[in-house]
């Protein structure tokens, strides 16, 4: 295994522009493989969403969705300790989500003007579920179980066609529990495509969530405008702020759990602790000799894993911040006291006790999270991702007299003199 660099504080900003650029480079083609996709699907519909899974799944299909009975089937079949575990996931993700519910609201004023706030779930949502050779049940219940709190009405899961039997459990049973309406077994770009544009059995969205490679994120990013979309996530992060307390195996272990997830995965230790540097270094090399996807994780570590020493936890809060990194852990002797000295990040992981892991299956919060320092301005995926507000004003014809002069102010100096008479009219001539 090459050895994870180990660099000084005053350059990890450099370095880590550098890795994205990097990480950039390798999909600037990508876009010119997926509009191709996207156009045949949206003038040829179910046609060309057959021959691309044909050509990229290997399979032909009938049909593309599946029949409820399999997914009552699947959960029926599923291990027991498998369904056991979703359903306890479930309940902690409803009951962490359920306290994000908004309500419509309104006001009238002592003139009798009404304004207020509407808040509507979106009608349908494409739920898209990575698939292949993996399968990620886990993302199953992050995307479904906030939207149907939010209540929209009809909840779609997209997913590759099943390449094994535990996968295809998995993922049915995953979505059974969590209230999915209906099934596509369509993956890629093209299962994008049929849900932001529609075809013959595919219906149109009005918003796409979930996680997939860099074909799925690109066609998310090209259709969005004709759809909503959760975000285009970026390969995962792992930023671990650590003390001189901090135990060097636990460092090492969440260092990995990041980097098995591929090669352009990143993770980062920022350490006050020349020893806990050093020693986390050795710990990962020695335990990624022992991982399932060590081939994987060497190609992460080697391209995009980072110890920095740091002079201060004040200083490695403030590259943090920079970094905006998905995933940040604070292990640290008193890790209560860092939170508010961190304004970016996806989600937070205060104490030994608290690894990423236990965010992306049981805890309760959302694992689909902004990447790629996007976390300086977007939240992670949530009730307020499935549902939409209007604003509504019955004035009464006091309010509109009292503020005419200052709307013809306004509207004159915009040089909209249209807009000045729809305010003057109603004072030249009010109804009888």
């Amino acid at each position: 295994m090459e050895q994870i660099r180990l660099i000084e504080e005053k350059q990890v900003l450099t370095v880590w522009a550098e890795m994205n650029r990097q990480t950039e480079a390798v999909g600037k083609n990508i876009n010119a493989a997926v509009e191709p996709i996207l156009a045949a699907v949206r003038t040829e519909g179910d046609a060309a969403v057959r021959r691309y899974t044909k050509q990229f799944d290997g399979i032909e299909l009938d049909s593309f969705e599946l029949a409820k009975s399999e997914l009552d089937a699947a959960l029926a079949a599923a291990p027991a300790e498998l369904t056991n575990a979703l359903e306890r996931a479930a309940a902690r993700i409803r009951a962490f989500h359920a306290k994000q519910l908004q309500n419509s609201w309104m006001t009238e004023s002592a003139d009798g003007t009404v304004l207020g706030q509407r808040v509507l779930p979106l009608e349908r949502v494409g739920v898209y579920v990575p698939g292949g050779s993996a399968a990620y049940p886990s993302s199953v219940l992050m995307n479904i179980i906030p939207a149907k709190l939010a209540g929209v009405d009809e909840v779609i899961v997209i997913t590759p066609p099943f390449k094994s039997e535990r996968g295809r459990l998995a993922v049915l049973s995953a979505a059974k529990i969590a209230g999915a309406d209906r099934v596509f077994t369509v993956g890629g770009a093209q299962a994008i495509a049929a849900v932001a544009y529609g075809t013959e059995s595919i219906p149109k969205v009005d918003k796409i969530t979930g996680p997939g490679n860099a074909f799925v994120a690109a066609a998310k990013s090209m259709v969005y405008g004709k759809v909503d979309i959760d975000m285009v996530a970026g390969p995962s992060e792992i930023l671990i702020i650590a003390d001189d307390t901090a135990d060097a195996e636990y460092l090492a272990a969440d260092m990995l759990s990041q980097a098995e997830h591929d090669a352009l995965a990143s993770s980062v230790l920022l350490t006050t602790s020349q020893r806990v540097a050093e020693e986390t270094a050795a710990a990962l090399k020695r335990q990624t000799a022992e991982r399932s996807r060590r081939e994987i994780i060497e190609k992460s570590l080697a391209s995009n894993g980072l110890i920095v020493v740091c002079e201060s936890l004040a200083s490695a809060a403030e590259i943090a911040n920079t970094i905006a990194p998905e995933h940040l852990e604070i292990v640290t002797e008193n890790p209560m006291a860092m939170l508010p000295k961190i304004r970016n990040a996806g989600s937070i992981f205060l104490g030994a006790y608290s690894p990423e892991p236990l965010g992306d299956y049981m805890a309760g919060p959302n694992h689909v999270l902004p990447t790629s320092g996007t976390a300086r301005f977007m939240s992670p995926l949530g009730v307020d991702s499935f549902i939409k507000k209007s604003s509504f004003i019955m004035a009464t014809p006091e309010l509109l007299e009292s503020l005419t002069d200052d709307i013809v102010v306004l509207a004159e100096n915009e040089g909209l003199d249209a807009h000045a008479q729809a305010i003057r009219v109603r004072r030249e001539h009010p109804l009888r």
